[in-house]
């Protein structure tokens, strides 16, 4: 899942990114509002980590404008206003969490995922393809009940394929959910991702299969 951070304290953005990509995502970090505002036209983000003090204004009018927006991320607002009426309006404009600073960057990851666990989240789900079961928020993947350990694009790759199961995911896309922006990206990166899974999955005698769509994608598909 490909997250945004929105923070213009170089540090404390490093320390945000490196936690949340050790917890498996993908981050794509800004340091004003008006790289976040182009940010959001490239790419669909599952959470907007935001900091309200910005060197070119206040985060509450981005807050404003993806409260607007038709497919509205949910959005962890941070900052140093500690105080009731600061957070009554961070709530108001369309926060949906608030972590006051200083913070532990553990916490930073556990209020993403318990964002994406809320009702039509991204977590909190149990993925299942076969004999092949997905924990979303353990990232854990399991052929019957033993473990099999996969690398953080291929349990991606996996996972984006389980959620739609059946369904051919455009190569395009699997790059974009992957990948965050300056992230050197080599024309076969994805097959060879699939590829390593896919022989993976066939190891563990996993009964599904992910299959190729020449030009387009690729698709899974459970065992007849």
């Amino acid at each position: 899942m490909r997250l945004l951070v929105v923070e213009d304290e170089v540090r404390i953005c490093e320390l945000i990114g490196e936690s949340l990509k050790r917890a498996g995502f993908v981050v794509d970090a800004v340091g004003s509002l008006g790289d976040a505002e182009l940010a959001q036209l490239g790419a669909p983000y599952a959470v907007v980590v935001l900091d309200l003090g910005m060197p070119d204004g206040d985060g509450l009018s981005l807050l404003e404008n993806l409260r607007r927006a038709p497919d509205r991320p949910p959005v962890l607002v941070l900052t140093a206003r500690d105080s009731v009426e600061d957070r009554v309006a961070g709530l108001d404009a369309g926060a949906d969490d608030y972590l006051i600073k200083p913070f532990a960057m553990i916490e930073v990851v556990a209020r993403v995922k318990a964002l994406l666990r809320r009702p039509g989240g991204a977590l909190g789900l149990r993925l299942e393809a076969g004999n092949v079961s997905l924990d979303t928020v353990g990232r854990d993947v399991k052929v019957m009940d033993v473990v099999l350990p996969l690398p953080r694009q291929e349990l991606a790759i996996l996972e984006f394929l389980m959620r739609r199961l059946g369904r051919v995911v455009p190569k395009a896309v699997l790059e974009e959910k992957l990948y965050g922006m300056g992230d050197e990206l080599g024309s076969n990166a994805i097959p060879v991702h699939v590829h390593h899974l896919r022989r993976k999955l066939s190891e563990a005698a996993a009964t599904c299969e992910i299959h190729t769509v020449r030009g387009i994608g690729y698709f899974l598909q459970e065992g007849q």
